[in-house]
């Protein structure tokens, strides 16, 4: 049957600007949005998270992409303050219309998030969530790539059993974060026989440690457990010292290492020992770590530091997952493909996120800084 002259036109030139989905798709970015703290005193933090976020998504962007398309990130400054968190995440979802979040700071903000319900109505994922808190693991539409507080905390406690170490002593940021630190470390003592001998807390988003370093001092424990950030660690260590404080030192894996050690130097530095979760620099038989360390050298980009490996695992991860959503993928496709990674090989580190409310890996281990700044296991 012959078509009618107008629609046989009116088809042709349909034709003209017809092309097939893929290159739809590289004609088009991927948009991801980073809300973190990238001003006051957690911006050490945020800033070497997107440090190691953009370190990865750049090498991305640059082998092709996607399936053909760029990601895009965005970045909004929040910081480190919860109301600011949850207003910039919802703006941005809203006007850029993200396929996911990614690196959100502090476990305060991260649970401001769950509780505001944006994740939930918007269904976009938020994956590395810098956070080990229970509460956040368990967030609907939360991704988080490393061990929890609660596995680094009893991890920490079973080795010290192991030693015949009772005495310990816990500070803490008097937050969501510090809470779950202490419900990790009360669990944790009772299961081994540790004493809490004392514990203090500092205020969040400062470094007024003083109150906690008098008590540490006064209750002369063989251990100082720090829950604690980077910048206010840093203080408590100076300060701990300086007044004659012996114990050894254990710092959470969110003290970001390298800050220590460039801030307190070699000697002031030594004897910190701290919880890994994620490869360190010197690891390097990790196949990821060494990707990391290749791309890294090849960046001068101020911000890559000892904490920024975690955006680095957290873009790896986020990129996996667009790449089985399939083209143009959906915040609801992203979510599905992160909810079916099963021990997903990201080169020597694995990520499953097979089991609700637990975070993507449970690897926890310690080291130590020696003489010189030399990390050692």
């Amino acid at each position: 049957m012959r078509l009618p002259f107008r629609l046989c036109t009116f088809l042709a030139f349909l034709h003209l600007f017809a092309v097939p989905d893929a290159a739809i798709a590289q004609g088009r970015d991927i948009v991801i949005a980073q809300v973190a703290p990238f001003s006051g005193s957690q911006a050490v933090t945020g800033r070497a998270i997107h440090a190691g976020v953009k370190l990865y998504i750049d090498h991305v962007n640059a082998q092709g992409g996607v399936r053909g398309a760029q990601i895009r990130l965005l970045t909004r400054d929040d910081a480190q303050q919860a109301a600011q968190t949850v207003s910039l995440v919802r703006e941005v979802i809203e006007r850029e219309s993200p396929v996911a979040l990614i690196g959100t700071v502090g476990t305060t903000n991260v649970e401001a998030l769950i509780a505001d319900g944006v994740l939930r109505r918007s269904g976009v994922p938020l994956v590395g969530a810098v956070s080990g808190a229970t509460n956040a693991i368990a967030g609907a539409n939360v991704f988080v790539i490393k061990a929890s507080y609660h596995e680094e905390v009893n991890r920490l406690f079973t080795n010290l059993a192991g030693l015949n170490i009772k005495r310990v002593g816990l500070v803490y940021q008097d937050d969501a974060l510090g809470e779950d630190v202490i419900a990790g470390a009360d669990a944790a003592a009772a299961r081994h026989g540790v004493e809490l001998v004392a514990r203090a807390g500092y205020a969040r988003n400062t470094v007024d440690v003083d109150a906690a370093v008098a008590a540490m001092l006064a209750a002369q424990p063989q251990v100082v457990f720090l829950g604690a950030t980077t910048a206010a660690a840093i203080e408590f260590v100076r300060r701990f010292r300086e007044g004659g404080g012996t114990a050894t030192l254990y710092g959470m894996s969110i003290i970001d290492t390298r800050q220590l050690l460039d801030r307190l130097g070699p000697d002031g530095a030594r004897g910190f020992a701290f919880s890994v979760v994620l490869p360190l620099e010197t690891q390097r038989t990790i196949a990821v770590n060494l990707e990391y360390l290749r791309l890294r050298e090849r960046s001068n980009d101020a911000d890559l530091s000892a904490r920024s490996i975690e955006g680095f695992i957290a873009a790896k991860t986020l990129v996996h997952a667009l790449q089985a959503a399939g083209g143009s993928p959906t915040p609801a496709a992203v979510v599905r493909a992160l909810q079916g990674m099963r021990r997903v090989d990201l080169g020597g580190y694995m990520v499953d996120f097979g089991q609700r409310g637990k975070s993507g890996s449970s690897y926890v281990d310690f080291a130590m800084l020696a003489d010189g700044g030399r990390i050692v296991y």
